[in-house]
């Protein structure tokens, strides 16, 4: 697997006269940048809680609006994870706690994984996506964790 390092320092350069702790500022600021980026993510915070998804990502995973699924848990925000067997079962609760963004979150590393995801309809096809999580931090606590993702 290919080693990949995101260094991000120069753009949070904090402002004259503003606070420079991080605190929870780490997921307000991935925030922003997740909503308005092009490329399929997404951000929960420490309880699964969506902090945000670009709108590509939605598409991708088959969700509603950006704006509607802030706040509400990842899998309740309408995500139907599919095992990938031929009967196309949901996954069960020991599977769903190793997808990427959950075993970002609980590990503290970064995870890796492909999802089958369930199409919007009865009609639409299922889609499988390569999911990269990586922790986010404030000081040593994981708050949430960033996944991008990639269609296979």
């Amino acid at each position: 697997m290919a080693h990949v390092e995101l260094s991000l320092s120069d753009v949070f350069v904090p402002v004259a006269g503003t606070s420079t702790e991080q605190e929870s500022d780490n997921l307000t600021r991935w925030s922003s940048t997740v909503f308005h980026a092009d490329e399929p993510c997404l951000l929960i915070d420490a309880v699964t809680r969506v902090v945000a998804v670009s709108a590509t990502g939605c598409d991708l995973l088959c969700l509603g609006d950006p704006e509607d699924l802030v706040g509400l848990p990842l899998l309740d925000g309408g995500l139907r994870l599919l095992d990938f067997t031929a009967n196309r079962c949901e996954l069960t609760d020991p599977e769903i706690d190793k997808i990427p963004p959950l075993l970002a979150l609980s590990s503290g590393r970064l995870a890796r994984g492909l999802l089958r995801v369930q199409g919007a309809s009865a009609d639409s096809p299922d889609s499988t996506v390569d999911a990269i999580s990586t922790p986010v931090f404030t000081g040593t606590t994981v708050v949430g964790s960033l996944t991008f993702f990639s269609p296979v």
